[in-house]
């Protein structure tokens, strides 16, 4: 099986997907609505990482150990025995530049710590209100130079992130090329948020279950404050893709960032990376973290694992190293 394709999973949509698009649809959107149109409420929520403390606990086989860089901090993820310690997984979650923490996303990291047999860095990269989108690149790129200290080959490091989580996986690889560093063996964004120029998104605006179209183009007004939208490192959908290693994208079909992935997608093939790309019907936004709930984001980590499986096949002619 070739990496690059375009997936469309033919599963049927469970009963517990339809119910949880309803719930969302009339709770978390207009709640997201209604909060996010001041400066205020995104201090509010900045702090909503702290809820992760009352979430529910880890499964026993999975383990936790805090990290701690130059400019912030983070955890390594281990899902689990027998994983392969010369690799690596750095993840960024998600949460808007704004919100949400490593914490938050452990239903992510240790299912891609299993998926992927390998420990997951989950970075806690600085945010806003406080800090800008450079800041947050530079603490993605610290991770990464800190991984290579500790040993790790870049061909065996997989850099992954969702929503925003995603933009900076992309800024990440686009920065580390035109540095001239070596690049990871490859990349997977979940649902990732990568236009933040000042345009309207039509599609999908009335059948995201989850995100506000308007709230999306707001926060890309306060995060490109003094910045060129059109820069690939603020909106990577604009860049030159030449020379990044194998992608993986996952969306729904009715994500208001559906477009924004298919592009990223088309971008990258232009440039001759090659890209799995899977489009998932009726899936809400990052639906992998839903995954104590939901069988499609269980079954999108079996995806994950067959994914990172061929972009080591097509490195063993190589040695074993994807290095760009």
């Amino acid at each position: 099986m070739r990496i690059d394709r375009n997936v469309v999973p033919e599963y049927p949509v469970s009963w517990q997907a339809r119910a949880l698009t309803g719930l969302m649809r009339g709770t978390v959107k207009p709640a997201g609505t209604l909060l996010l149109r001041h400066p205020l409420a995104l201090v509010g929520a900045a702090r909503l990482g702290d809820l992760a403390r009352v979430a529910p606990p880890r499964p026993d086989h999975v383990a936790i150990v805090p990290a701690a860089f130059s400019s912030c901090g983070g955890e390594w993820v281990r899902g689990g025995q027998g994983l392969d310690e010369r690799k690596a997984v750095l993840y960024f979650h998600g949460g808007g530049y704004f919100s949400c923490s490593p914490r938050t996303h452990r239903s992510i990291t240790w299912r891609l710590s299993v998926a992927a047999r390998r420990p997951v860095l989950a970075l806690d990269y600085r945010q806003g209100p406080v800090h800008k989108l450079a800041d947050s690149l530079a603490d993605a790129l610290d991770a990464y130079d800190c991984l290579l200290r500790r040993g790790h080959a870049p061909g065996d490091i997989v850099v992954a992130g969702d929503s925003a989580g995603g933009h900076l996986t992309l800024a990440t690889l686009l920065a580390l090329r035109d540095r001239g560093l070596p690049l990871p063996a490859a990349a997977i964004c979940l649902s990732p948020w990568a236009d933040l120029t000042d345009v309207p998104r039509r599609a999908n605006r009335f059948q995201d279950p989850m995100v506000s179209a308007g709230r999306v183009r707001w926060l890309a007004r306060r995060w490109t404050s003094g910045l060129d939208p059109w820069d690939p490192l603020v909106s990577p959908v604009h860049g030159d893709f030449t020379g990044l290693p194998p992608l993986m994208i996952v969306t729904g079909s009715t994500e208001v960032l559906r477009d924004e992935a298919r592009r990223v997608a088309r971008r990258a093939r232009l440039a001759g990376v090659p890209v799995r790309y899977e489009e998932w019907p009726r899936m809400p936004h990052v639906f992998p973290i839903l995954a104590d709930v939901l069988p499609e984001a269980r079954l999108a980590f079996r995806h994950m694992s067959q994914f990172l499986r061929m972009v080591a096949d097509l490195s063993e002619p190589m040695g074993g190293s994807a290095a760009a």
